[in-house]
């Protein structure tokens, strides 16, 4: 009998440590994660803060409406992956004293002569933000650069397409301002 009293205090014993060494992996996996995430975040942000830095410095040095932030104007792209081009506008509009509103729009201008790709299937890689509207005040700059995502097919040929961000004003429905950027399908 004093045995199995023996055996039953060691078995409950055993638990309590299983327990408590569970509980400190756990604790320490999810400090773990909550650093990882921070640490992911605060890169993001700091990314999309340089990204703003170079645009404004952009509108800086030249004075000019819109701005594509690529180097040389192009996206190297692999087929199946994804890829943002950020572009940001400034309302250099005379005489308007109220917001104006903009509505842009993204469309392929040209494919690479010999490529069996048509402009209406490179449009259809543009995945998210090819089209859409904000409002500026006179002088006013875009505060956060909008992003076009475009992702070539899996089956995607080769090839280079350039595509035009056509920017309008919704008062007169003119043309305000026209930027290109050119996507090559790696």
């Amino acid at each position: 009998m004093y045995k199995s009293k023996k055996a039953a205090i060691e078995l409950s014993i055993g638990t309590i440590v299983i327990i408590v060494l569970a509980m400190s992996m756990l604790i320490l996996g999810l400090v773990l994660v909550k650093t990882i995430f921070t640490g992911a975040q605060y890169n993001v942000d700091t990314i999309n803060e340089k990204v703003q830095g170079e645009i404004n410095k952009l509108f800086e040095e030249s004075g000019g409406r819109t701005y594509i932030y690529l180097p040389n104007s192009q996206a190297n792209v692999k087929k199946g992956d994804s890829f943002g081009v950020a572009f940001s506008i400034k309302n250099d509009l005379q005489g308007v004293s109220d917001s104006t509103t903009f509505t842009y729009d993204t469309k392929c201008t040209s494919v690479q002569t010999g490529c069996p790709l048509t402009c209406d299937a490179a449009d259809k890689y543009i995945l998210l933000g090819g089209s859409g509207q904000f409002s500026l005040a006179a002088g006013q700059q875009l505060g956060q650069a909008r992003i076009i995502k475009i992702q070539p097919s899996a089956t995607a040929p080769l090839c280079e397409i350039q595509y035009d961000i056509e920017i309008r004003t919704k008062e007169d429905n003119g043309i305000y301002d026209t930027a290109f950027f050119i996507v090559k399908i790696q």
